[in-house]
């Protein structure tokens, strides 16, 4: 999908920008000293709530929680935390997750149901809990003190808020070298709808999400139902179709929350815009994602078109994006289509080996299932690019998918061969 920027009135405030959402983070010292590691994401009002998670079989602590909380379909607010995953540490997990929504709830003034709960950070670690106890009340307190000395109706454009939601976007990133936060203004019939964002993503990162979270705020009024059905298809087409390393965590989740208070229930016309503002900025998050990918220097994108059935189409994308032998000939800049071709064979889709096309950039390298002619010098000029896009044909339909990625550079394995030390 192309974002098409020029669409959409981008405005600051990131979650904090819909009306009666506000966020905030604190340094509580989870993990490292002077970082932002405890956020919290805030609705005035009960929210509607939607909520996507990891299909790895091992599921952190917050994980499991927040899948029986979010099935009423209503929450308030959303904990935080990185420096820490909470996973696989048996019963004291499962106590520290509800102690997180406890301790917000008491801060917050509501009930602990209300509370989703989210972490990130290493695995087999138990959570240490007063820190992160003590960080929620710290956050939470600064929250609140600036929700009730804002002026009236505040806008998304308040310094203060534009500032807490920044901090919250900064606490959720684990070895991210960059923010990851949008928003965006709809033109609706009646008035305005505001959508706000922010996603942490680099490493451990392979279709069906991968040690990302992603965190989506709106002021639209929608049922809960409706809103889960717009975020499960935005997922799927955007953090689903982003590998990294080939690694799925046991922490990944992306909420997302509706409060209502434009006033606006989109339908029609208004809905259709709502659902495609919803996907450009999941598919924005996901690039980005993948632009920051742990050690890379390239982002790469896969394009599949011609393919039999929408599925054949992204097993092939994400097979192609996802090889260590792919990613590893676009960091060496090594015009190795052998290596495309292999990994659509072991994809899983049904295609003709002998009806392929594939192009890098646009120099067709391969037609037919065989190599053609063609300039190394062209090859290597659109290698040496930091965005490399590679384009396969399947002649075998009508249906397209496309994969986000990057490179496997030396470094990828530097930062992960150190990761708890």
């Amino acid at each position: 999908m192309s974002l098409d920027k020029e669409r959409w009135k981008w405005i600051p405030g990131g979650v904090g920008a819909p009306r009666g959402f506000w966020a905030n983070a604190v340094q509580a010292g989870v993990k490292y000293k002077d970082k932002y590691d405890v956020a919290l994401i805030f609705s005035e009002v009960p929210a509607q709530a939607a909520g996507v998670f990891t299909r790895n079989l091992v599921k952190a602590h917050p994980v499991l929680l927040s899948q029986k909380q979010i099935q009423k379909g209503v929450s308030q607010a959303i904990v935080i935390n990185s420096g820490n995953a909470n996973a696989c540490v048996g019963e004291a997990g499962d106590k520290a997750a509800w102690a997180m929504a406890q301790k917000t709830a008491v801060c917050l003034d509501l009930v602990p149901e209300d509370i989703l709960v989210a972490s990130t950070g290493v695995i087999g670690v138990k959570m240490p809990l007063p820190t992160v106890l003590l960080g929620i009340e710290k956050t939470a307190a600064e929250l609140l003190e600036q929700k009730n000395n804002a002026p009236e109706k505040a806008e998304h454009s308040s310094a203060a808020k534009v500032q807490a939601a920044h901090k919250a976007a900064l606490a959720i990133m684990t070895t991210d070298l960059a923010v990851k936060e949008r928003a965006l203004e709809i033109e609706c019939q009646g008035g305005t709808i505001r959508l706000g964002a922010m996603a942490k993503g680099s490493g451990m990162i392979h279709p069906d999400m991968g040690t990302m979270l992603g965190f989506l705020t709106t002021d639209a009024h929608l049922p809960a139902a409706e809103l889960q059905g717009l975020l499960r298809s935005a997922a799927d087409d955007s953090f689903n179709m982003v590998t990294v390393d080939g690694d799925t965590s046991t922490n990944d989740t992306v909420f997302m929350l509706a409060n209502g208070l434009s006033g606006l229930r989109p339908s029609g016309d208004d809905l259709l815009k709502f659902q495609e503002a919803l996907r450009t900025v999941c598919f924005w998050l996901a690039q980005e994602i993948a632009r920051d990918g742990e050690g890379a220097t390239k982002f790469l994108e896969v394009r599949v078109a011609g393919a039999r059935t929408r599925e054949d189409a992204r097993k092939t994308a994400k097979s192609v994006c996802g090889s260590s032998l792919v990613k590893t000939a676009i960091f060496g800049e090594d015009a190795n289509w052998g290596r495309i071709i292999a990994a659509m064979g072991y994809s899983g889709a049904e295609f003709d080996p002998d009806a392929v096309s594939i192009w890098l950039g646009d120099l067709l390298v391969a037609q037919q299932g065989q190599g053609v002619d063609f300039l190394a010098e062209k090859a290597k000029e659109i290698l040496t690019a930091h965005d490399v896009v590679i384009r396969i044909d399947l002649r075998n339909g009508a249906e397209t998918a496309t994969a986000w990625g990057c490179d496997l550079s030396y470094d990828y394995v530097k930062i992960n061969g150190s990761y708890t030390t």
